[in-house]
């Protein structure tokens, strides 16, 4: 199995932290930036090779590969995504589909969360796609909702949806089995050929509707953030100290 991080995105509502920077690389505990949290809990939890999805301000990423090689005892893949500042992130999964057949924890690089939820996915790993769901926090209109069967068979991801009917928020870390990949980036080709700016959420709902086995993982009462605006970089600055 192997990390993965998604860090293509320019990250326009942070700005001017994100002037020559992409998001990932924005400093929230000192010198430590997203992506140096991400890489240290995958790190922790024996993934050392690692791909990284950059675009946006890649040469940043580039120029400190080999201290976050150093640093973190890891393997770091590069691949680049030239549509990053047009596209969303459909696209951006779907370009590291062929690491899908491996087995891959993926982390977005815009959140700030502790090492529990990588562990949490490694313990309960088992259906196709498995996604870490805060089921405790209050939602809004910005969050990534989900809404589950009684099986446990993911029904809804989308942030367009009534918090009142959701069960949870998707926090941006997923667990792919290998046995999904083919199906899995079929489905994401789909999506961002149907609409190249659909998320890659949207991928998880076509692939689901496919009949393939998306379910979630609760992580419990724990501090995180995604990190999209400057109150939220406030709130990841708060919270990063801790863990």
């Amino acid at each position: 199995m192997v990390g993965m991080v998604l860090a293509a995105g320019a990250g326009r509502r942070l700005r001017p932290h994100t002037d020559t920077l992409p998001k990932a690389l924005v400093p929230v505990d000192g010198t430590t930036t997203i992506l140096d949290i991400a890489l240290r809990n995958l790190a922790e939890v024996g993934l050392t090779e690692i791909v990284v999805v950059v675009g946006y301000a890649a040469d940043a990423v580039r120029e400190r590969q080999a201290d976050l090689e150093q640093k973190y005892g890891v393997t770091l893949t590069l691949v680049p995504n030239d549509r990053a500042e047009e596209w969303n992130n459909a696209y951006s999964l779907w370009l590291a589909r062929s690491w899908f057949a491996r087995g891959v924890l993926l982390v977005n690089g815009d959140t700030v969360h502790p090492v529990s939820v990588e562990k949490t996915l490694l313990a309960e790993r088992g259906p196709g796609i498995l996604l870490a769901i805060d089921t405790v926090k209050p939602l809004a209109e910005e969050e990534m909702k989900t809404t589950f069967d009684a099986d446990g068979q993911l029904t809804r991801i989308t942030k367009l949806m009534d918090p009142q009917e959701a069960r949870g928020e998707y926090i941006g870390a997923t667990l792919i089995e290998p046995h999904v990949a083919e199906a899995l980036a079929d489905a994401l080709e789909a999506t961002w050929r149907h609409d190249p700016n659909r998320y890659y959420e949207d991928g998880y709902q076509e692939f689901a509707d496919r009949g393939g086995d998306v379910r979630g993982a609760p992580i419990g009462d724990i501090a995180w953030v995604e990190v999209d605006n400057h109150d939220d970089l406030a709130r990841a600055r708060e919270i990063a100290c801790r863990y």
